[in-house]
């Protein structure tokens, strides 16, 4: 995204010292503060910790990928295309 330290961190509510240290592996970042660097880049934390190769940048589809799961079954064979 072409930002620096120092705008991650603001965006996040920390400083960039601290960014550089989680970049630098010397300290690992909270599961509420990786949720927070997550959510600032549009991708899940699963990209961020290498579980995954893909970055979901649309919230909006995500959402709706979570409603057709919260869906009855009979519903979402409506929707799955098979």
């Amino acid at each position: 995204m072409k930002w620096s330290q120092d705008d991650l961190a603001k965006k996040i509510g920390t400083s960039a010292p601290i960014i550089g240290r989680y970049e630098r592996g010397e300290i690992t970042p909270s599961i509420d503060v990786a949720a927070k660097i997550a959510d600032a880049l549009s991708v899940t934390v699963d990209y961020l910790i290498g579980h995954s190769d893909h970055i979901i940048m649309d919230k909006g589809l995500v959402r709706r990928m979570e409603d057709i799961e919260a869906l009855p079954s009979e519903e979402k064979d409506k929707v799955y295309i098979t």
